[in-house]
């Protein structure tokens, strides 16, 4: 099976690149929906349980996670937005500086929430 190519065949196109990142993004954000079903489980069984788990989410790597969490959420969110400018605006040079714009403001996104949580 050939892997995707774009038009040029050059995996070097900031176009290529937003593609990855978005369908990388999205697979991760799968990947976490079960932790995120199971902690919601845990205040189905009750509060001693919840807090438990709330008392483990106070630690360090738990919140480096969640700043990974959130950039995944801004990366995937931006670049749905600049697959939709690609579907259905005509494509024009100032899209590459989209594609840039979207990765810095994911970037933005998830640092700002790093301020937020420290």
């Amino acid at each position: 099976m050939r892997p995707f190519r774009l038009a040029g065949g050059s995996r070097d196109h900031p176009a290529y690149w937003a593609f990855a990142v978005h369908r990388l993004s999205g697979l991760l954000l799968a990947l976490f929906l079960p932790a995120h079903f199971y902690v919601l489980s845990r205040a189905i069984q009750g509060a001693a349980a919840l807090d438990a788990v709330l008392a483990w989410t106070e630690g360090p790597l738990v919140k480096a996670a969640e700043v990974g969490l959130i950039i995944l959420l801004a990366a995937h969110l931006t670049g749905g937005l600049r697959l939709l400018a690609v579907e259905f605006l005509p494509w024009r040079d100032w899209q590459k500086t989209l594609i840039a714009v979207t990765a810095g403001a994911s970037l933005l996104i998830g640092l700002g929430f790093l301020i937020n949580v420290a």
